[in-house]
């Protein structure tokens, strides 16, 4: 009796578990065009609002900080409220800094709305549902923040040639009116499918038994003071920050250089270059998140981590080689994002790994940071060079550079210093296959 109940339980919790995965997806699918179509509206906004490019750039730089840089207190208020509350208010903030920048006039309203209102309502929702997924899923944790991270990355591929196509026929302000109706709207409904995850202690023998020795995870769930003081830590977030400088400036970036290479509206298949390479980035960016994940269940996040961001590194070089080919402009802008997008499931993945579930949405929220920090990098501050250098060649420069030794980092020094941290400590345990 006892048996078949557990069985039952098993069974409910893998169950309920998946459906959350799925509402997770489509909460992520949901905030995805805030970041990945920005670029859609920088040309139009600035002819608008008579701005320079770094200033308009400024808004995306402040919407990743503040999605970014208040991600531990919103993952201390996710652990607090529980994910359907602040995942509802998340996609009501998100879908209204939409709506409300299309009756922006002028700089400051821009940054109010679409920069502060919408980087933190984007933050709940992306953090919250991280969170969400590390703990839920223990045994597949790479798998399922890729998944789910993938969401984030696919989402816009339903978006980008109908915003394109609207902002050509009715204006960017319709465009961030009734896509951010729609977006916010889908945001809310899936939100009300999300539950807390149960205690390690409370899931099932399967979850919590390991059976694989790629991964190392620890028995011991660190506090975030406790987390802040090690090394480990601020390696990652230094490699985090490094790698979403890349990243982010090709995504903030890419309708400047595309014009400036002369590439963005030359037809590639029947397509104009721009918006189909927009589109197949989504595509990569989202298929690369579960399946660097998967692959980083099975030999490793450190060894993932360095191919993934050494073929990154190979891919903007090329891009740059080829610049004024437009078929290689799409092709290799895929490749690139294939080799980026998986930070966002190797790198919670791994914190979790190190520090434990207990505090695994607020600990994520610490590492997060390090995308503000990179959206700097890579949007004004990659703007302003290009600026006073008239030259994209020291931007995709500086950005190899990065790719590289954020690699070598993952193999000779992150590694190294897990192996450390396992042999000192005897209650981490080989993790789940």
């Amino acid at each position: 009796m006892n048996t078949m109940t557990g069985l039952e339980s098993a069974s409910k919790w893998s169950h309920n578990r998946w459906w959350q995965l799925i509402f997770g997806l489509v909460a992520m699918m949901s905030i995805s065009s805030s970041q990945y179509a920005w670029t859609l509206f920088v040309k139009p906004l600035q002819s608008s609002l008579g701005a320079s490019l770094a200033g308009v750039q400024a808004t995306f730089a402040i919407f990743i900080v503040l999605q970014t840089w208040l991600s531990p207190l919103q993952g201390f208020l996710i652990q607090k409220f529980g994910p359907r509350l602040l995942i509802s208010v998340g996609a009501l903030l998100t879908g209204g800094s939409w709506v409300l920048a299309a009756s922006a006039h002028d700089l400051a309203g821009l940054y109010l709305s679409y920069g502060v209102m919408g980087g933190f309502g984007t933050g709940i929702i992306y953090v919250g549902i991280v969170g969400l997924m590390v703990q839920l899923f223990p045994d597949r944790r790479g798998l399922a923040t890729g998944l789910v991270a993938a969401g984030y990355g696919f989402g816009a591929i339903l978006t980008t040639f109908p915003i394109a196509s609207t902002i050509k026929s009715a204006g960017y302000a319709h465009a961030l009116t009734v896509f951010g109706i729609a977006l916010g709207l889908v945001g809310l409904v899936v939100a009300q499918g999300l539950r807390r995850a149960l205690k390690p202690s409370g899931l099932p023998p399967h979850a919590v038994i390991s059976s694989g020795t790629a991964v190392f995870q620890g028995a011991r769930n660190f506090t975030s003071g406790e987390m802040l003081k090690t090394p480990v830590f601020w390696l990652l977030f230094v490699m985090m920050t490094m790698m979403s400088t890349g990243g982010l400036m090709v995504i903030s970036q890419m309708g400047a250089f595309a014009k400036d290479f002369g590439v963005s509206d030359v037809l590639v298949f029947g397509l104009a270059a721009l918006p189909l390479a927009l589109s197949i980035d989504r595509f990569t960016n989202g298929l690369t998140r579960p399946f660097f994940g998967w692959v980083s269940d099975h030999i490793g996040r450190e060894n993932t981590m360095a191919v993934a961001f050494l073929l990154e590194a190979v891919a903007i070089v090329m891009m740059l080689a080829f610049r004024d080919n437009a078929l290689a402009f799409v092709l290799l802008s895929g490749v690139v994002f294939f080799g980026w997008g998986e930070i966002f499931s190797l790198f919670p993945s791994t914190l979790t790994d190190i520090f434990g579930t207990g505090n695994a949405t607020t600990n994520y929220g610490f590492l997060y940071m390090a995308q503000g920090v990179g959206a700097i990098l890579g949007a004004p501050v990659a703007a302003l060079l290009h600026e006073s250098t008239h030259s994209w060649v020291p931007i995709f420069g500086i950005v190899t550079v990065m790719d590289v030794a954020t690699a070598l980092l993952a193999l000779f020094v992150l590694k190294s210093w897990r192996k450390r941290m396992v042999s000192e400590r005897i209650e981490i345990a080989p993790a789940l296959a």
